[in-house]
């Protein structure tokens, strides 16, 4: 088995109809946020299918990496879906290998400027970047949560899904405050994603917590992810205290001329 083979197989699995349904649904039109990238029509599932095989063949990380400049969206995705996999395995007690683990941990993060739409980000940051910064410390979360990248703002708060399942949630929180004034949709629909699951994963007293902080300045988006599964009740009470905030801020405008 070789990557070209692997790139050959998504090649043959192309569909013009679906590529052109994934086109929309990623935005790739001109003013979006995919615009520039392409699309050839091979859908995840589809995608998960061909890679099964190749998990565990140790295909080389220098031919993967080159694979993930290809200029077709369903080739990247594939090689990070694949990396995502073997980070996993590397992860894993039986399975375990530090040194691989790190090795596509270095290569990801050389190639973020590939890593360019969100669901390239969501199959591959919490498994590779989550698992290898797990017993080490968080400092480049802080340095992507930084970028002017929009898309390693997202690695930054979707890596910290691996910490979450592992009962860490204080960088979620912490990199959650950061992103409050974001100018993107997609970031507060990824931070509101993660403190939606540290509440419902580890303590939804902590995320009370939060929210009591920074839910009538949270963006909407934002805020309406974080509180999905709550009580009903208790979703009405931050929604209202967002909306108080909000009538609030605009008599001030007015008393301000």
């Amino acid at each position: 088995m070789t990557v070209d083979e692997l790139l050959s197989a998504i090649d043959d699995a192309a569909d013009p109809a679906v590529a052109e349904v994934l086109a929309r649904y990623f935005q790739l039109q001109p003013g979006g946020y995919g615009f520039g990238d392409r699309m050839i029509g091979v859908k995840l599932s589809t995608l998960r299918g061909i890679l099964k095989p190749y998990v565990r063949a140790g295909l080389p990380l220098p031919d993967l990496e080159r694979a993930l400049a290809s200029p077709i969206h369903e080739h990247r995705l594939a090689v990070l879906a694949l990396l995502a996999d073997r980070a996993s395995l590397a992860l894993k007690p039986r399975t375990a290998n530090p040194a691989e683990l790190a090795e596509i941990y270095d290569l990801y993060l050389r190639n973020t400027a590939h890593i360019n739409n969100w669901d390239l980000v969501d199959c591959s940051a919490p498994q590779i970047v989550g698992g290898q910064l797990l017993d080490k410390p968080r400092d480049p979360l802080y340095m992507l949560v930084a970028s002017s990248n929009i898309w390693e703002r997202r690695i930054a708060l979707i890596a910290t899904q691996h910490l979450i399942g592992v009962g860490q949630t204080a960088d979620t929180y912490r990199l959650a405050a950061l992103v409050l004034t974001d100018s993107e949709d997609l970031i507060h629909k990824a931070s509101g994603w993660m403190l939606r699951e540290a509440g419902k994963r580890v303590s939804a007293d902590d995320l009370l917590a939060f929210l009591d902080q920074y839910a009538a300045t949270m963006p909407r988006t934002m805020l309406r992810y974080a509180i999905e599964r709550l009580p009903p009740e208790v979703r009405q009470h931050y929604l209202s205290l967002k909306k108080v905030r909000f009538v609030d801020k605009s008599v001030e405008d007015r008393k301000g001329g």
